[in-house]
């Protein structure tokens, strides 16, 4: 039977330079980088070379890049630091964020006594950076807590403003930007934001290894504490094979860029096409006049009756289809999507949705086996 993955904001396949790199890793580089002989400095130059690729890949510096086991990690070591040791007292973030910061706000909240308010939505569910001032109007020591692409719906936020708005107000900024590193070109050079957040899963590296920007003007202190590795602010040996792995991901997603951004967004094109012949009336979730939605996820309403809701992922994997109704962090879950129901009509998020990601792998015939699985369905 034929296959098709479509399921790339929850994971992406490894890329065959990756799996080179880590197991040529693996296999000849073994020493624990934080010991003084040759064992051990060879395992810290591939430590320090990757820091040094990854940093320069998005015009930062290398001690501004500490390595994590991904972007849930990362996000939690952001806010509980900022709370701990920045003196954060109010946290303003979105309704729509990825589990790892909205699951987080509450307990601050009840641990730290701290504040947390959350931005108004345009209708296709982007913060608004109208509102976003006027909350950062009023003078306490914030943190700005906002994703950049959305993981459900791609919608986009322009970090240049929300950035420019944090700094007039003397307020922090942290993005999530797990579905955009790798996809798209950062410049922290220039880009008014104080922490990011990146996992390697999501650009064709492997699982267990992210990293996480600090701004070298900001200090943080450790939430796993041990050894003085990554600056002390994580302890316990790095994982370098991993993390060889996720700088070669970087590097070669970076080098095609342009092109697999080209060729997705055709595939994309090609799906909306498809879907607007076979099933006339479907709505792109997040879609508005005044909202960017990412390249390579789309979020589709389909019309199709509310009963097929409960079982569409299970006969479309039937088929051979992969796809998702939202986040991986709540697949088994029978709540619908948190994003869905704060974008969609009660009537609506109860209807089949399908969040649709794609990657350089696909291609049209991936689109035609969704459509042909779909169809079954009527």
């Amino acid at each position: 039977m034929k296959k098709a993955y479509l399921d790339n904001a929850s994971t992406t396949a490894l890329r065959p330079e990756v799996l080179s790199e880590i197991t040529q890793v693996m296999a000849a580089v073994y020493g624990n980088p934080s010991s003084t002989h040759s064992f051990g400095r060879s395992a810290r130059v591939v430590l320090e070379t990757a820091r040094k690729t990854i940093a320069s890949l998005i015009n930062a510096e290398a001690r501004e890049i500490i390595f994590t086991s991904g972007g849930t990690e990362a996000n939690n070591l952001i806010l509980h630091s900022a709370v701990k040791d920045l003196g954060i007292r109010r946290i303003i973030s979105s309704s729509t964020e990825h589990h790892s910061v909205l699951n987080t706000l509450p307990q601050l909240v009840t641990q730290f006594g701290i504040r947390a308010d959350y931005v108004n939505l345009l209708p296709g569910g982007s913060p608004n950076l109208k509102h976003l001032e006027a909350l950062l109007q009023e003078d306490i020591p914030t943190l700005v807590s906002l994703i950049h692409v959305n993981n459900e719906t791609g919608t986009v936020l322009n970090l240049q403003q929300a950035g420019m708005l944090c700094r007039q107000y003397k307020a922090l900024f942290h993005t999530d930007t797990v579905q955009s590193i790798g996809k798209t070109e950062f410049d922290l050079q220039n880009l008014p934001i104080d922490f990011l957040v990146s996992s390697a899963h999501k650009y064709h590296g492997p699982k267990g290894i992210g990293f996480l920007y600090i701004n070298k003007k900001i200090g943080l202190k450790p939430m796993i504490y041990g050894g003085e590795q990554e600056k002390g602010l994580r302890g316990g040996t790095e994982a370098i094979h991993q993390i060889a792995g996720m700088a070669k991901a970087l590097e070669i997603s970076y080098a095609n860029l342009d092109a697999e951004r080209q060729h997705i967004t055709s595939v994309k094109n090609y799906l909306h096409k498809q879907l607007d012949v076979h099933f006339p009336g479907f709505k792109i979730n997040g879609q508005s006049n005044d909202e960017q939605l990412f390249y390579n996820i789309t979020n589709v309403l389909l019309p199709l009756p509310d009963d097929k809701t409960a079982m569409i992922l299970f006969h479309l994997d039937m088929q051979g289809v992969a796809v998702s109704r939202g986040s991986a962090c709540q697949s088994g879950s029978v709540k619908p999507s948190h994003v869905l129901k704060e974008i969609l009509s009660n009537e609506d998020v109860k209807k089949p949705s399908l969040r649709i990601s794609f990657s350089h792998y696909n291609t049209n015939d991936d689109v035609d086996l969704l459509i042909e699985a779909l169809k079954k369905m009527v």
